[in-house]
Protein backbone atom coordinates (compact mmCIF):
# COMPACT_ATOMS: atom_id res chain seq x y z
CA UNK A 1 0.00 0.00 0.00
CA UNK A 2 1.20 3.48 -1.06
CA UNK A 3 2.23 6.01 1.80
CA UNK A 4 -0.24 8.76 -0.06
CA UNK A 5 -3.30 5.66 0.19
CA UNK A 6 -2.45 5.05 3.56
CA UNK A 7 -2.69 8.62 4.98
CA UNK A 8 -5.72 9.05 2.98
CA UNK A 9 -7.51 6.29 4.35
CA UNK A 10 -6.03 7.54 8.61
CA UNK A 11 -7.60 10.99 7.74
CA UNK A 12 -10.83 9.00 6.31
CA UNK A 13 -11.32 7.28 9.65
CA UNK A 14 -10.18 10.00 12.14
CA UNK A 15 -12.86 12.44 10.28
CA UNK A 16 -15.97 9.69 10.26
CA UNK A 17 -15.01 8.97 14.07
CA UNK A 18 -15.02 12.59 14.92
CA UNK A 19 -18.08 13.13 13.24
CA UNK A 20 -20.10 10.37 14.99
CA UNK A 21 -18.93 12.32 18.34
CA UNK A 22 -19.89 15.42 17.37
CA UNK A 23 -23.38 14.95 16.71
CA UNK A 24 -25.45 15.32 19.86
CA UNK A 25 -22.67 17.89 21.68
CA UNK A 26 -25.55 19.80 23.22
CA UNK A 27 -26.11 18.98 27.42
CA UNK A 28 -28.33 21.21 28.89
CA UNK A 29 -27.13 22.14 32.71
CA UNK A 30 -28.65 19.66 35.00
CA UNK A 31 -28.65 17.19 32.61
CA UNK A 32 -32.52 17.78 32.12
CA UNK A 33 -35.08 16.58 29.97
CA UNK A 34 -33.85 17.71 26.17
CA UNK A 35 -37.09 17.37 24.55
CA UNK A 36 -38.15 20.66 22.63
CA UNK A 37 -40.28 22.77 24.57
CA UNK A 38 -43.35 24.52 23.48
CA UNK A 39 -42.98 28.48 23.13
CA UNK A 40 -44.33 30.67 25.15
CA UNK A 41 -47.49 32.18 24.68
CA UNK A 42 -47.37 36.39 24.34
CA UNK A 43 -49.58 38.06 27.13
CA UNK A 44 -52.99 38.69 26.47
CA UNK A 45 -54.74 41.97 27.65
CA UNK A 46 -57.28 41.52 30.31
CA UNK A 47 -61.42 42.90 29.49
CA UNK A 48 -61.81 46.36 29.72
CA UNK A 49 -64.06 45.56 32.93
CA UNK A 50 -61.84 43.83 34.49
CA UNK A 51 -59.29 46.52 34.36
CA UNK A 52 -58.47 48.46 38.09
CA UNK A 53 -57.09 51.85 36.85
CA UNK A 54 -58.88 54.37 34.36
CA UNK A 55 -57.27 55.02 31.10
CA UNK A 56 -55.23 57.76 30.61
CA UNK A 57 -57.94 60.03 28.87
CA UNK A 58 -60.21 59.43 31.60
CA UNK A 59 -58.39 59.98 34.48
CA UNK A 60 -58.37 63.74 36.07
CA UNK A 61 -56.21 66.29 35.60
CA UNK A 62 -54.66 65.69 39.27
CA UNK A 63 -54.24 61.90 38.27
CA UNK A 64 -51.65 62.80 35.25
CA UNK A 65 -49.86 65.68 36.81
CA UNK A 66 -48.85 63.70 39.43
CA UNK A 67 -47.47 60.97 36.73
CA UNK A 68 -45.89 63.47 34.71
CA UNK A 69 -42.24 62.74 34.28
CA UNK A 70 -39.73 65.42 34.94
CA UNK A 71 -37.69 67.83 32.56
CA UNK A 72 -35.47 65.92 30.36
CA UNK A 73 -32.58 67.79 31.90
CA UNK A 74 -30.74 67.60 35.20
CA UNK A 75 -31.17 70.34 37.60
CA UNK A 76 -27.44 71.32 36.54
CA UNK A 77 -24.95 69.72 34.71
CA UNK A 78 -22.27 66.93 36.45
CA UNK A 79 -19.49 68.34 38.32
CA UNK A 80 -16.33 68.17 37.18
CA UNK A 81 -13.94 65.46 38.06
CA UNK A 82 -10.55 66.94 39.39
CA UNK A 83 -8.56 65.26 36.06
CA UNK A 84 -11.27 67.28 34.25
CA UNK A 85 -10.65 70.24 36.37
CA UNK A 86 -6.73 70.10 35.68
CA UNK A 87 -6.58 69.31 31.74
CA UNK A 88 -9.09 72.86 31.50
CA UNK A 89 -6.39 74.22 33.66
CA UNK A 90 -3.35 72.93 31.15
CA UNK A 91 -6.02 73.87 28.24
CA UNK A 92 -6.48 77.27 29.99
CA UNK A 93 -2.63 78.04 30.14
CA UNK A 94 -2.01 76.51 26.30
CA UNK A 95 -5.08 79.30 25.30
CA UNK A 96 -2.84 82.15 26.65
CA UNK A 97 0.62 80.87 25.17
CA UNK A 98 -1.71 80.93 21.66
CA UNK A 99 -1.84 77.23 21.29
CA UNK A 100 -5.55 76.95 20.77
CA UNK A 101 -5.19 73.13 19.00
CA UNK A 102 -3.10 71.88 21.68
CA UNK A 103 -6.06 73.47 24.04
CA UNK A 104 -8.69 71.52 21.99
CA UNK A 105 -6.56 67.99 22.54
CA UNK A 106 -6.91 68.82 26.50
CA UNK A 107 -10.68 69.82 26.01
CA UNK A 108 -11.59 66.66 24.11
CA UNK A 109 -9.90 64.42 27.30
CA UNK A 110 -11.79 66.64 29.65
CA UNK A 111 -14.97 65.97 27.19
CA UNK A 112 -14.41 62.33 28.07
CA UNK A 113 -13.95 62.08 31.21
CA UNK A 114 -17.10 64.40 32.18
CA UNK A 115 -19.38 64.69 29.16
CA UNK A 116 -22.29 65.97 31.04
CA UNK A 117 -20.41 68.62 32.11
CA UNK A 118 -21.47 72.13 30.68
CA UNK A 119 -18.48 74.00 31.44
CA UNK A 120 -16.12 71.64 29.53
CA UNK A 121 -18.78 72.11 26.36
CA UNK A 122 -17.81 76.25 27.05
CA UNK A 123 -14.59 75.67 27.06
CA UNK A 124 -14.49 73.73 23.98
CA UNK A 125 -16.34 76.59 22.33
CA UNK A 126 -13.81 79.22 23.38
CA UNK A 127 -11.21 76.81 21.52
CA UNK A 128 -12.73 76.64 18.33
CA UNK A 129 -13.52 80.07 18.31
CA UNK A 130 -9.84 80.81 18.95
CA UNK A 131 -9.13 78.29 15.48
CA UNK A 132 -11.97 79.88 13.74
CA UNK A 133 -14.08 76.78 13.60
CA UNK A 134 -17.35 79.07 14.65
CA UNK A 135 -19.97 76.56 13.73
CA UNK A 136 -18.23 73.93 16.17
CA UNK A 137 -18.11 76.53 18.67
CA UNK A 138 -21.49 77.29 18.15
CA UNK A 139 -22.60 73.81 18.51
CA UNK A 140 -20.17 73.25 21.39
CA UNK A 141 -22.10 76.41 22.86
CA UNK A 142 -25.31 75.22 22.20
CA UNK A 143 -24.87 71.53 24.00
CA UNK A 144 -23.83 73.73 27.28
CA UNK A 145 -26.36 75.22 27.57
CA UNK A 146 -28.34 71.98 27.18
CA UNK A 147 -26.50 70.73 30.18
CA UNK A 148 -26.53 73.83 32.27
CA UNK A 149 -30.06 73.48 33.42
CA UNK A 150 -31.55 75.93 36.18
CA UNK A 151 -27.59 77.18 37.15
CA UNK A 152 -28.03 80.71 36.25
CA UNK A 153 -24.21 82.00 36.26
CA UNK A 154 -24.01 78.94 33.73
CA UNK A 155 -26.67 80.13 31.74
CA UNK A 156 -25.88 83.40 31.29
CA UNK A 157 -22.33 82.64 30.64
CA UNK A 158 -23.50 80.60 27.47
CA UNK A 159 -25.62 82.87 26.31
CA UNK A 160 -23.08 85.86 26.52
CA UNK A 161 -20.23 83.12 24.57
CA UNK A 162 -23.41 82.31 22.00
CA UNK A 163 -23.65 86.27 21.30
CA UNK A 164 -20.11 86.63 20.46
CA UNK A 165 -19.85 83.73 18.81
CA UNK A 166 -22.55 84.93 16.66
CA UNK A 167 -21.44 88.09 15.97
CA UNK A 168 -18.50 86.53 14.85
CA UNK A 169 -19.95 84.43 12.30
CA UNK A 170 -22.22 87.63 11.31
CA UNK A 171 -25.07 86.26 12.96
CA UNK A 172 -25.97 90.25 14.12
CA UNK A 173 -30.21 89.04 14.82
CA UNK A 174 -28.82 85.67 16.24
CA UNK A 175 -26.46 87.70 18.84
CA UNK A 176 -29.03 89.83 19.63
CA UNK A 177 -31.11 86.94 20.61
CA UNK A 178 -28.48 85.25 22.52
CA UNK A 179 -27.80 88.92 24.30
CA UNK A 180 -31.10 89.58 25.54
CA UNK A 181 -31.09 85.46 26.87
CA UNK A 182 -28.57 86.54 29.05
CA UNK A 183 -29.85 89.56 30.35
CA UNK A 184 -32.90 88.05 31.19
CA UNK A 185 -30.96 85.88 33.88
Amino acid sequence: MSQTFRNFLLVSVLSAGLAGCASDIYAPPGGGDRSPQPAPQPPTVEDEEQRDSPRLSEQSEEDTRERAPGPGYQEQGDDLSPAAVSLIERADALMADGQPEAALSQLERAQRISPRSAQVYFKLAEAYARTNNLGAAEQFTMKGLSLAGSNTRLQKSGWELLASIRHERGNVAGAEQAERRASQL
